[in-house]
């Protein structure tokens, strides 16, 4: 898993978050693409599977969760996704992580159960973002604690940087 390694050598990871490098298979008639399979190191166990999407420019987040694994893979456009490590036994605590994920950088990201996590739209067209959660969603108590995206307390602007 190439992009695995370069990853991990390019930033501190997060303790406990895992990247995979997704598999694309093209033919004539199309792609085909594997996400998620049970008998691969970084699943956990299988909750649900749902799709969300992103408006161009818009960010979804901050929130965590404290029973569930997020697996994230973005399956049209491009995404920003950012972690932040609120754990304050992890040796990470207090780190940031950024991953640009999509059309043009297939890969999922598993995020650990306390990890803030929010993404941002930043490709022209909306973004269709697959999640795989180890647990099944609690309409009555959901296991999803949120906060605002521009929190003053988190260390992180979600503007635009050219580089």
């Amino acid at each position: 898993m190439k992009l695995e390694q370069d990853v991990t050598k390019k930033i501190r990871m997060i303790e406990g978050v895992q990247v995979k490098q997704l598999k694309v298979i093209s033919d004539e008639r199309g792609r085909l693409m594997e996400c998620l399979r049970s008998d691969e190191k970084i699943f956990e166990k299988f909750g649900q599977s749902y799709m969300t999407t992103c408006y161009p420019g818009v960010v979804k987040g901050w929130h965590y969760h404290r029973k569930q694994v997020d697996h994230f893979v973005c399956v049209h456009g491009m995404i920003k996704l950012v972690l932040y490590d609120t754990r304050k036994d992890s040796t990470t605590y207090g780190e940031i992580n950024e991953f640009f994920l999509g059309i043009h950088n297939p890969i999922l990201v598993k995020v650990p159960v306390y990890v803030l996590h929010g993404f941002k739209c930043v490709s022209t067209e909306e973004a269709i973002i697959i999640n795989y959660p180890t647990e099944v969603y609690h309409y009555n108590e959901p296991d999803e604690y949120r906060m605002d995206p521009h929190d003053p307390e988190i260390p992180y602007d979600w503007k635009r940087r050219d580089r």
